[in-house]
């Protein structure tokens, strides 16, 4: 079974927490050590980011991020390399997440078999149009198994969120606000509505909450309106200037308590 269905069917009532970090940072052999210590500190799920030159919807802080990790020389094959170095160590879902155009030069089929191959469960490529994905994309992925994770966002329609409900497997990325990413204190009346409505969908596929977490008050919002949160640039930040993950985990969670 995928692990991110696996995650999902046994989280029973508990929420989950998913951390998102981009590979190569913050030195380009220090992927391997990150994962393994945000699992061994209890995180449920990883997205490893594929640094990338013009990430439009990231944040500042990602951007430095992974303008950062391909100076120091990471890209598709050397990550895939990595993962596959503590295949046998991870257990919890990793997700890579990254552009569409680096994928496509890597190649679909060959993607899809290095995920497989490293313990890959699923990836998220937020500039996929959604037709190319039915066309293009699925058909390889749900041969590899691995899960294709698509985003929603306050603006995405009623039909459109239900067309990517029933054509997709795992979970719905639900994008808290339609700008880019980056950490927030607190979420407004505008986007607890959003919140409310796409709870009030009953959608086949659980849901994790991500962009703008970085305090108690946002976590829980999320928490409380989806299966679980997902943390980006907070944690990117940390990472960046801690340089180590336990201590940077250790600046999360405190944080995540006020």
């Amino acid at each position: 079974m995928n692990k991110i269905t696996r995650l999902f069917n046994e989280r029973g009532d508990r929420k989950l927490l998913s951390l998102y970090f981009c590979a190569g940072t913050p030195t380009l052999d220090s992927t391997a050590e990150v994962i393994k210590t945000m699992q061994k500190r209890g995180i449920d799920m990883i997205e490893v980011g594929i640094p990338f030159s013009d990430p439009m919807a990231d944040g500042p802080v990602i951007q430095d991020a992974a303008t950062k990790a391909l100076k120091n020389g990471m890209n598709l094959q050397t990550l895939f390399n990595q993962l596959k170095s503590i295949k046998d160590e991870v257990s919890i879902p990793l997700i890579l997440m990254g552009y569409l155009n680096p994928i496509m030069q890597y190649s679909i089929e060959a993607f899809c078999q290095s995920c497989v191959e490293s313990g890959v469960s699923g990836v998220i490529i937020p500039d996929l149009p959604f037709k190319d994905y039915l066309d293009d994309i699925k058909p390889v992925a749900d041969r590899y198994d691995v899960r294709v994770i698509m985003l929603i966002t306050p603006e995405t329609s009623e039909e459109r969120i239900r067309f990517i409900d029933e054509h997709t497997e795992g979970f719905i990325y639900m994008v808290s606000s339609a700008a880019t990413t980056g950490a927030q204190q607190s979420f407004d009346e505008q986007k607890q509505a959003y919140f409310h409505k796409i709870n009030a969908m009953n959608l086949r596929n659980p849901r994790m909450i991500g962009f703008g977490i970085s305090n108690k008050q946002t976590l829980e919002s999320a928490q409380s309106n989806a299966a679980g949160a997902i943390i980006g640039s907070k944690f990117v930040q940390l990472l960046d200037e801690e340089k180590d993950a336990n201590r940077a985990l250790d600046r999360l969670f405190e944080a995540l308590s006020k």
